[in-house]
């Protein structure tokens, strides 16, 4: 559904100096699946959006959405492949002065739609975010997480193929989030909407994508399913996805040293209960642990706690049994 291949984005100052935003970024997006793209500030993660939308044409390299390529389109079929493109952005967005009915409705004035046709998906959008008997009301008598769900059903007014989401809830409080992005999981699954979440939220990925990139400088420099990044220890976007637990020094034993542990269990396969064994044979004891399940695999990060002259023979018999151990520096 999304492809950009060797895409590089160069802004000339006007100082002479250049910036390049993007930087022989390649990505692939399957139909169907909601894909998070995080990084820092100034990783290139606006720049992509501008060119998945064809608001910035790349320098060189290749855009396609929906088949097309974004950047050979002449200015009335880009228009038209627009409208394949929903938006949601941070902040909603939304015409204070029109009702919710009359936001979600304004992108069908846009294109064309007669008036006459608009409510019948007016109506439908609506109930789709669970707001349909809210059409009347304005903005400003709207809750964030209700501004937000008139944001998603006007970027879905249009039956767009693809759903581009940038940072829909960095401005909405945690159980707000919750409820948006399990919206945004259900709008796929019953449109197969393709959706790409822009966040540097690493608990956004956690709850709702099937996939990951990771940008950096304006490349990407990790990506893949969810299953398959955290199940690769050694990779930051692993580390990031799901962090080991601190351990205050303060709660160490003088001569304690800490082990970090990271494993990635399927269902029938009791990695945690025999890692645990395996360290209490060794003298260790467990100082804290996160477990969260991606997919159908569980991942689980440890911090173990070992007298240093026993540490290495710890180390040792962990990874002669397979687990994913280092001492902490």
């Amino acid at each position: 559904m999304i492809s950009l291949r060797d895409v590089h984005k160069v802004y000339q100052l006007r100082n002479g100096a250049t910036v390049r935003a993007l930087d022989g970024l390649s990505l692939e997006v399957p139909a169907g699946a909601i894909h998070g793209v995080v990084g820092t500030s100034g990783a290139g993660k606006s720049t992509l959006v501008r060119c998945l939308t064809a608001l910035e044409r790349p320098t060189s390299g290749q855009v396609r959405v929906a088949g097309q390529d974004m950047a050979a389109l002449s200015p009335g079929e880009l228009r038209k492949a627009r409208r394949a493109i929903g938006m949601v952005f941070q902040h909603a967005n939304l015409l204070d002065s029109r009702t919710t009915a009359q936001n979600v409705a304004y992108p069908l004035a846009l294109a064309g739609v007669p008036r006459g046709s608009r409510h019948e998906t007016v109506q439908r959008m609506l109930d789709l975010v669970g707001l349909g008997d809210r059409g009347d009301s304005y903005p400003a008598q709207l809750s964030g997480g209700q501004k937000q769900r008139v944001g998603i059903a006007r970027a879905l007014a249009d039956q767009p193929a693809v759903l581009l989401c940038d940072e829909p809830t960095s401005a909405l409080d945690p159980e707000t989030t919750r409820s948006i992005l399990e919206l945004i999981r259900d709008v796929r699954d019953r449109l197969g909407v393709t959706v790409v979440i822009i966040t540097h939220e690493m608990s956004v990925v956690r709850q709702v994508c099937d996939s990951v990139s990771l940008l950096e400088a304006g490349r990407v420099v990790e990506s893949g399913p969810i299953e398959q990044v955290v199940s690769d220890v050694s990779s930051r976007l692993s580390h990031e996805l799901v962090p080991v637990p601190e351990v205050p020094r303060a709660s160490l034993a003088p001569n304690d040293v800490v082990l970090d542990v990271a494993l990635t269990a399927h269902p029938g396969q009791p990695a945690a209960a025999h890692v645990m064994s395996l360290a209490a044979e060794q003298g260790a004891d467990v100082a804290g642990g996160v477990f969260e399940t991606l997919g159908s695999a569980q991942v689980g990060r440890l911090a173990l706690t070992v007298p240093a002259s026993r540490s290495s023979a710890a180390v040792a018999a962990l990874r002669e049994a397979g687990v994913t151990v280092e001492e902490r520096a």
